[in-house]
């Protein structure tokens, strides 16, 4: 049997050497990580589209695109929370299942501004328009920085069609006929009409 003095320097030892202290915590978060991750990737809930659910159209997804460039996920989060002072302000609980085609997807924490979950449909076009272009001219005590060149910069088409492709490898369903009229549904259309239609979809596929 080990002596009190052996387990002692046993246990130094560890202390006293980087190595071997990076080592053993490196296997212990990775370890610790995979119990935890791991069994996700085989639960329905987390991988199976809500009913209803459409991947986003190429508006949207030229939106979204825009949203995540100009950093709206610093100040806005997508995940509302399942606790009572959540869901009576934004709406039901964030699910896994609404989020299965979005990649990267956009669940946080930050409230700099309002969770944006479920602002689909919550206000009209025109209001988002003017609220991107100008915040105050709608909430006077606003912070949110205006982004009048978003009506300005017009989409590039050719960019959607590669953009669809490489989704549709990671598992979302865009169909061949989507993906040829992507050019089409965005020719002509600015980032700011493609912002709104990402936010006007936002939260509306779970009723």
């Amino acid at each position: 049997m080990a002596s009190t003095n052996d387990k002692a320097t046993g246990h130094a030892r560890i202390e006293t050497s980087n190595f071997l202290m990076i080592v053993l915590v490196l296997l212990t978060v990775i370890v610790g990580g995979a119990v935890e991750i791991v069994p996700l990737f085989f639960q329905r809930s987390t991988t199976e589209a809500t009913a209803g659910l459409k991947p986003y159209s190429a508006l949207q997804l030229a939106g979204r695109d825009v949203y995540i460039r100009e950093g709206c996920y610093n100040c806005h989060s997508q995940m509302i929370r399942p606790f009572r002072s959540e869901t009576l302000r934004y709406g039901h609980f964030s699910t896994a299942g609404e989020f299965v085609y979005d990649h990267p997807f956009q669940w946080g924490s930050k409230r700099t501004g309002p969770d944006l979950h479920r602002v689909g449909g919550k206000y009209s076009d025109e209001w988002h328009r003017i609220h991107m272009t100008n915040p105050r001219d709608l909430v006077p005590e606003s912070n949110m920085p205006a982004y009048p060149w978003l009506a300005k910069n017009m989409l590039e088409p050719a960019d959607m069609a590669p953009k669809m492709r490489a989704l549709r490898t990671v598992g979302v369903p865009y169909t061949d006929p989507e993906i040829a009229e992507a050019a089409e549904a965005v020719k002509g259309r600015s980032e700011l009409d493609a912002v709104i239609a990402y936010l006007q979809v936002l939260g509306t596929a779970l009723k």
